[in-house]
């Protein structure tokens, strides 16, 4: 049997010498890899993302209702009702207006609304509240988009989602959903949304998803409705209009999708809220019978 023989008093320097400095590397890589971590993955401080614009994006020409915001809803134009409801949070520190057109400008300015101008180039909402944000002398952190046809908006919502990034530091966006009525589950008006065990995104469409083999709605699943209310990250605002179009957002004509298509979080919170948007002339009735409903004045 052979008998290992001992190290020799050189030898045994040396190895111990390179021990210690792979000891020493060791630690120095485990220390830069907590920092790196620390610096993505930290928990929010209260500064963090604290300055905060909700901008109404708004545009008279549409192809599906032409003058949409400017329509009265109970004796108020719509853009007005919208207005008013975003006024109500509490994480904002501004609300605008951002529109291409001279008759919601003067209309919003009468009711007391800030107006910023911005190019009839803009192909959606999100480019022309980066326009607008482009445009605000003040700088702010947080962006919330938030949508001139959704004139029952609950400003517990604005302050949700405006939380909801504002915790989450490795999201871009952030945005809400709210249980989907089975009677709206194939109307492509009623966008869908499905999301991770985290409450990140992971798909919208305006196809019921998650669709089954049967091709028939489920009554059991929990199926979600896409509200239209979002916030942005605006260093990634801005990275948002810089990126060409996608094909996911293109097939769909959603322009969240172009966020996930390019590897980017977004938060998803789950609120409680009956009120759709107003997609069509349709609509109005509806809103005017729920806000009756509710006393709303």
């Amino acid at each position: 049997m052979a008998i290992c023989s001992p190290l020799d008093s050189s030898e045994s320097g040396s190895r111990k010498a390179w021990i210690v400095h792979g000891l020493v590397v060791g630690a120095a890589i485990a220390a830069a890899a907590a920092a790196h971590a620390a610096f993505y993955f930290r928990w929010p401080s209260r500064s963090f993302r604290s300055r905060v614009v909700g901008i109404i994006p708004a545009r008279f020409a549409s192809s599906r209702f032409e003058g949409k915001p400017l329509v009265h809803i109970l004796g108020k134009p719509m853009i007005q009702r919208t207005w008013e409801r975003a006024k109500l949070a509490s994480t904002l520190d501004h609300v605008v207006v951002a529109t291409d057109d001279e008759k919601i400008a003067e209309c919003c300015r009468a009711f007391g609304a800030d107006v910023i101008m911005t190019s009839e180039s803009c192909k959606n909402g999100t480019e022309r509240c980066n326009e607008a944000l482009q445009k605000l002398g003040k700088k702010y952190d947080v962006v919330v988009n938030i949508q001139g046809d959704e004139p029952l908006i609950e400003p517990e919502i604005i302050d949700g989602i405006v939380k909801a990034l504002q915790e989450a530091p490795d999201a871009v966006f952030s945005t809400a959903v709210t249980s989907l009525k089975p009677e709206d589950a194939f109307d492509s008006n009623r966008v869908k949304c499905v999301v991770d065990n985290r409450g990140y995104a992971i798909y919208f469409s305006r196809g019921l998803i998650p669709f089954n083999k049967t091709g028939k709605v489920n009554p059991h699943f929990p199926y979600l409705l896409h509200l239209g209310i979002q916030s942005f990250d605006s260093k990634f605002l801005k990275t948002y209009s810089e990126l060409p179009p996608t094909p996911l957002q293109l097939e769909e004509d959603l322009e969240q999708l172009k966020v996930l298509e390019n590897g980017y979080k977004m938060k998803v919170i789950k609120v409680d809220h009956d009120a759709h948007g107003v997609d069509t002339p349709e609509d109005i009735e509806k809103i005017e019978t729920l806000m009756q409903e509710r006393n709303i004045q």
